[in-house]
């Protein structure tokens, strides 16, 4: 899960919009068929970097039986991030690690830069996450990390191609061709992309996400197009077998089912599965 953004309107009654979108995604997730071992949170957890919000995210958080590995966007402190979660691990002053489960190594990244709405990544996270890579060449890696490192085409979102936080990274992981996956949050979009030849996602926003349109933006001149939407929460459930990586997105809003694996069906799926014979 990714931009939850809890605090964005504190005073609002009964409850502020994203802590409903944040309990109704946990309440979709808890509820869903497949197992969940690890919960990433890739970021914007609160939408001012207090205290305050950080621990009423926390608290949504105990119902969750799995570990749970947050992570810092450009609208969250680490400070406040270690206040509610202080097992984070930190280095250098960076909330960047590592964790590895069932033969895959997880990177965390930390882009935030105090003060700055994009992203960033010195020569210093550069250095940490290209000798975690080099020590680490025969184990299938994923990374998380808030920004994308691409431009999407949502102008006001955007990077620009060339900043040097951009090109951090990419020095940092070429030649490493253990990565499977790159995924972010940040652009409260769906996106496929790749980043170097690294396959590359952004998870859809908790929070209400950013509208599609991919037309230029003059910060000059207001042309009341809109920004945000209450198009549903999203979450990835990504699917790791020990040999290939695949990522699911699933809505949270209500539905109804039109079909249910029902005698009737039987004949079908018989069907289907003798073709992989």
């Amino acid at each position: 899960m990714t931009d939850i953004h809890i605090g964005f309107d504190p005073d609002a009654k009964p409850e502020e919009l994203n802590r409903i979108r944040f309990r109704q995604t946990l309440d979709r997730l808890l509820a869903q068929p497949n197992t969940i071992d690890l919960l990433v949170l890739s970021g914007d957890l609160t939408d001012h970097g207090d205290k305050e919000s950080f621990e009423k995210t926390a608290e949504l958080l105990e119902s969750v039986p799995c570990p749970i590995l947050p992570m810092v966007g450009n609208h969250d402190s680490r400070e406040g991030l270690l206040h509610a979660f202080p097992n984070t691990p930190m280095q250098d002053g960076f909330l960047h690690y590592t964790h590895e489960q069932d033969g895959l190594l997880i990177l965390l990244l930390d882009t935030l830069e105090a003060g700055r709405h994009g992203g960033a990544f010195c020569s210093a996270r550069r250095d940490w996450l290209r000798a975690t890579l080099e020590a680490n060449r025969s184990k299938p890696t994923l990374i998380f990390m808030h920004h994308p490192p691409v431009v999407s085409g949502i102008d006001w979102m955007d990077p620009a191609a060339d900043e040097d936080w951009i090109a951090n990274f990419a020095a940092a992981i070429d030649g490493h061709d253990q990565i499977l996956a790159i995924h972010c949050g940040h652009l409260h979009r769906p996106l496929l992309a790749s980043f170097r030849g690294v396959p590359l996602g952004v998870t859809p926003s908790v929070a209400p996400l950013v509208s599609l349109d991919l037309r230029p933006i003059d910060p000059e001149r207001a042309d009341n197009r809109d920004l945000i939407t209450t198009e549903p929460s999203t979450y990835a459930l990504h699917r790791w077998d020990g040999k290939d990586l695949v990522t699911h997105y699933e809505k949270t809003n209500e539905w109804d089912v039109v079909a249910h694996y029902s005698d009737d069906l039987k004949p079908m799926m018989r069907d289907m599965f003798r073709e992989r014979e």
